[in-house]
């Protein structure tokens, strides 16, 4: 329950964590000094400098106590007084303290009334109201005498400068703190957004930079970057070099049967058919998101209605069924028409009609796609998103065969746009729903 709470409490962030590293230690080695070594050390000064004047208030008394009069004994009183620089008054006045008062925050006025009273407990009031005077009632002989001097002279002067130079000091180091922390933290910042970038599906320019560790981190991003960047490029080229040498064959097979008769070259031209769809189907596949194309900011709003129109007008039964949000997203328009075309015909395929959604978020978008076939059940929905993976007992056979290629297309686009493809139940239709998600 701690850990949990202390979890949801600290930031998140690296450079928030990092900051909060600099800070508590700072602001601990101020309260520690604050409350551990000023309060001793200010306090053991007042109790010296109150006991030091007590000498010279115990002067006073004694002088009083061996007058022979009142009138000498005031006399005594205000010539002392002057020389010790205290105001004395024998009798007191009428405003002189009768108890002990002092201002809540002030904690030296605690030390200074301790430390009188120690000295003379006979004392009837201290008053500490006024933080620059000390005034308090002493009981003599001759009746009680009120004697008032400088706050000065038994408390330090100025304590708060050590308080406030402390404070400065440590705003200014966490500052400076900060300004070094910050360029420590731009490499790797710059590092997550390279990264992030390229698992959307775009390359931004990167170069290494801050220490020696971070350094070391971008080269090796850089390496991996650089090893699958060629991996896919290779791996285009050769598929696109074995589709042009397998396109040429099949066309010239299916010229071969175009002669024959109609009835006997029917099953053949249509076994040809199927290798072509399956040839361009796993070339899209392996092609992936590794084509030329830029990606580009465009409205998912007219995007989405284009592709459902095109799908349409080929005789498919798709309706665009409801839109939510608004805004721009960041993606290559042809690969994800491909993905959400692939979508689109399987709905139409295994079911009589298919329904696509657009709800825009605000860190991604979601294009769903539900149809009212027989589904595809949860135990075998992943299995499903993998390529050449026909699910016979699962879907409508009936309407056409596929290659198994159409869920782990859009399934790898997803994820090339920093996305995913998800599949379940359709509440509305009965079906299967396909929710293309992708970030923004």
């Amino acid at each position: 329950m701690i850990s949990a709470l202390i979890k949801r409490i600290l930031p998140r962030g690296l450079y928030g964590r990092a900051a909060l590293i600099l800070v508590v230690p700072i602001v601990t080695l101020q309260l520690v000094v604050s409350l551990a070594f000023l309060q001793r050390h200010f306090e053991g000064v007042t109790r010296q400098m109150t006991r030091n004047i007590a000498h010279e208030i115990s002067l006073i008394a004694h002088e009083v106590a061996d007058a022979a009069d009142a009138g000498a004994a005031a006399a005594a009183a205000g010539r002392l007084g002057g020389e010790l620089a205290m105001e004395v008054a024998l009798p007191a006045g009428p405003q002189a303290p009768a108890a002990d008062s002092r201002v809540f925050y002030d904690l030296s006025g605690r030390i200074v009334i301790a430390t009188l009273r120690e000295t003379f407990p006979e004392i009837r009031g201290i008053g500490l109201d006024d933080l620059r005077r000390v005034e308090f009632t002493l009981p003599t002989a001759f009746g009680p005498m009120e004697i008032g001097f400088d706050r000065s002279r038994v408390s330090a002067s100025n304590p708060h400068q050590l308080l406030v130079l402390m404070v400065f000091t440590g705003l200014l180091m966490t500052l400076i703190a900060f300004l070094f922390l910050r360029n420590q933290l731009r490499p790797i910042r710059r590092l997550a957004r390279a990264a992030e970038a390229f698992g959307k599906g775009r390359v931004v320019a990167y170069k290494p930079s801050g220490a020696t560790e971070v350094r070391s981190a971008g080269n090796a991003f850089l390496d991996m970057r650089a090893r699958i960047e060629r991996q896919i490029e290779q791996r285009t080229l050769l598929l696109s070099g074995v589709s042009h040498d397998l396109r040429t064959p099949l066309t010239r097979l299916r010229l071969g049967l175009a002669m024959l008769g109609e009835e006997e070259a029917a099953p053949m031209i249509r076994d040809v058919d199927d290798m072509q769809r399956l040839l361009d189907d796993f070339l899209a596949f392996v092609r992936g998101d590794a084509t030329e194309e830029v990606a580009e900011k465009c409205d998912p709003l007219p995007f989405v209605r284009s592709v459902v129109e095109d799908a349409r007008r080929t005789g498919q039964a798709v309706t665009l069924h409801a839109v939510e949000g608004a805004g721009e997203v960041l993606m290559r328009r042809g690969a994800v028409r491909r993905a959400l075309e692939n979508l689109i015909g399987n709905a139409t395929r295994y079911g009589t009609k298919a329904e696509v959604s657009l709800a825009i978020l605000d860190r991604a978008v979601r294009i769903t796609v539900e149809d009212d076939g027989p589904g595809i059940p949860r135990e075998r929905r992943e299995e499903a998103m993998r390529p050449f993976t026909r699910l016979d007992d699962a879907r409508n056979q009936n309407r056409g065969t596929g290659t198994g290629l159409g869920l782990a297309i859009a399934a790898d686009i997803a994820r090339s746009h920093g996305g995913t493809l998800r599949l379940g139940d359709s509440a509305r239709l009965g079906g299967l729903k396909a929710e293309l998600v992708l970030a923004r």
